[in-house]
């Protein structure tokens, strides 16, 4: 048996999903939670036929030979267009839904890694800082309080969870703060300092700058432009 594994990171799926749909979304958040939606298992069995498997292989091949010594920047195209190619003839076969799971279910379908960039086994460490960032988004974390609660110093948790997720642990927390935000500005009408504070920002001004840095927009603006037109709540 030959087994190949392509990592592909979330960040870079999202990417593609919001371009493949782009006509039926507004900005990258919608494209995540189509993702999130439509593409809810972690993993799938998929049957393509040993003729579709056939033209993969050249295809694989060709990648892992660009891979081996890293990716330099004058072989990205002819990567992504492999990758493209690999995708052409997988995605059709994998099975979708159309009824969004709640964040319970999809907690426990959907693995709890969501931008991890250094493609590593997650240590339980980080993985449960993770899920206390994620749980509690509105409390006022420190470093040294995350570290403390699985038992790592500061300077060692800093150190594996940027391994693990590409971010510090408070770079993460603010991301996951950011999307929350967005998210209460488009489908709710509390002001914009209720949001903010709900999601563990108490100063208005400081979390304008955040949301700002984050998803490049100002939360007023953002709100605007996301109330514009409505989603189409049909998946495609």
């Amino acid at each position: 048996m030959t087994t190949t594994t392509l990592y592909l990171d979330r960040d870079y799926v999202i990417d593609q999903v919001f371009w493949q749909y782009a006509a039926r979304f507004k900005d990258r958040l919608d494209a995540s939670d189509f993702l999130d939606t439509n593409y809810a298992e972690p993993a799938q069995v998929v049957r393509i036929g040993e003729d579709r498997a056939g033209l993969l292989m050249p295809w694989l091949d060709e990648l892992a030979a660009l891979s081996v010594d890293g990716l330099r920047a004058e072989r990205f195209y002819r990567a992504q267009a492999l990758v493209s190619a690999v995708l052409d003839v997988v995605v059709p076969h994998l099975a979708v839904t159309d009824q969004r799971v709640t964040s319970t279910q999809r907690s426990a379908i959907v693995p709890s890694a969501p931008r991890h960039r250094a493609f590593r086994p997650l240590r339980d460490e980080t993985r449960r800082v993770a899920e206390l960032i994620a749980d509690e988004l509105d409390r006022r974390w420190s470093v040294p309080d995350l570290a403390g609660a699985v038992h790592l110093s500061p300077s060692q948790l800093r150190r594996v969870f940027t391994a693990s997720f590409g971010k510090s642990p408070i770079a993460y927390l603010t991301m996951l703060r950011a999307e929350r935000m967005a998210h209460l500005l488009k489908v709710t009408d509390s002001s914009i300092s209720v949001i903010a504070a709900s999601v563990g920002w108490g100063d208005p001004d400081f979390a304008a700058r955040q949301f700002r840095r984050s998803i490049g927009l100002a939360p007023s603006e953002y709100r605007r432009i996301s109330r514009k037109t409505p989603l189409p709540t049909d998946p495609e």
